[in-house]
């Protein structure tokens, strides 16, 4: 039986046509493998998939990150992928990173305002929204157990030798595009980044057989 393929906003797949798997070097192909073994494995013993994405205090790379993996998956119409993220602390999810996904066609909406505001992130007119807010990564919103912890900060990596409920512990480090705030560069180097977040995740996605 064929699957139903997902159909992504048109300004996410002018986006996902964009990127270039060869632009991802031989040692990061190494660092990505890891995480290709896992969701393969978990693919292939038609098990659930539950991702955390991780990072300091979830405001930045894990989003991107969870964001564009969820994606992914939808793209690549692998069934019952779950991305979650969180942080070793909470603050809120930066406004630029709502605004760079809006500029790859993402439709964000803000559902709850204050201090950690919560965000619906669409990625097609019928998915169901992604949920973005910073919490940490063993906030009760997130997965207990049976889960592959994906560490995108070297911080996280460092500051997380052990994570209780996770089943595989893989750190895939990104630059933090904080670096570049207030600066007359910050939008490009959000944009920057979470491109490369995209491809990297996307890349990873491609390599996952179906059953």
């Amino acid at each position: 039986m064929e699957l139903t393929k997902i159909i992504l906003f048109p300004e996410i797949e002018k986006i996902i046509n964009t990127f270039n798997f060869e632009s991802i070097s031989a040692e990061r192909k190494i660092v990505l493998q890891p995480l290709i073994d896992f969701i393969q494995n978990k693919v292939t013993n038609q098990q659930e998939i539950r991702l955390n994405l991780i990072c300091t205090h979830n405001s930045r790379r894990s989003h991107l990150s969870q964001v564009w993996a969820q994606t992914a998956a939808a793209h690549f119409n692998i069934k019952n992928v779950f991305c979650y993220s969180g942080g070793t602390e909470a603050t809120a999810l930066f406004p630029v990173v709502a605004k760079t996904l809006e500029q790859s066609g993402f439709k964000i909406k803000i559902i709850a305002a204050g201090n950690n505001p919560v965000y619906t992130i669409k990625y097609g007119e019928n998915e169901h929204p992604i949920i973005g807010f910073s919490k940490t990564y063993d906030d009760d919103f997130n997965p207990q157990s049976e889960f592959a912890a994906i560490l995108t900060c070297s911080q996280a990596d460092g500051g997380c030798p052990f994570i209780v409920g996770a089943e595989m512990r893989i750190p895939i480090t990104f630059e933090d595009p904080k670096a570049f705030d207030n600066t007359s560069q910050q939008a490009e180097k959000y944009q920057e980044r979470s491109l490369q977040i995209a491809t990297e995740i996307f890349y990873v996605f491609s390599q996952i057989k179906s059953q």
